[in-house]
């Protein structure tokens, strides 16, 4: 098992920045334009912490080199059962330097959009003091 899906199980927020590179590119779901940087990665992670219910990974797919995972999960956020993947690309250092999440059905992914922009503003704060 991957150590940032050891991390994500076990809901450790510090452990999960940790794995993120400074210069990380994170691409939401429900977002146009990507994120860069690790403390805006990480505030986001925690804000998708604080809205999924029931997360859990039932799959992780690698290559063989390592550098490239997908990370599929299952969650529900405001009542909606979601189906998503993570997918990851890690930099020479081991650090996560691409993160792009896709989800599924649309009906979740709204609510998804809605949850995190109720998050929003605690996130920009969470993101500003790390920074």
């Amino acid at each position: 098992m991957h150590p940032f899906r050891t991390a994500v199980e076990n809901r450790d927020a510090a452990a999960i920045e940790a794995l993120l590179a400074d210069d990380v590119v994170f691409t939401s779901p429900v977002a146009f334009k990507p994120y860069t940087g690790r403390a805006i990665t990480a505030a986001i992670v925690r804000g998708v912490m604080r809205v999924f219910e029931d997360f859990t990974y039932v799959r992780e797919i690698a290559n063989p080199d390592g550098r490239d995972h997908a990370l599929v999960f299952t969650a529900t956020v405001a009542g909606k059962q979601i189906q998503g993947c993570d997918f990851l690309h890690f930099d020479e250092e081991g650090r996560i330097d691409d993160f792009m999440v896709m989800v599924r059905p649309l009906s979740a992914a709204r609510a998804l959009s809605e949850a995190m922009g109720a998050q929003f503003e605690q996130i920009a704060r969470e993101a500003a003091g790390a920074a």
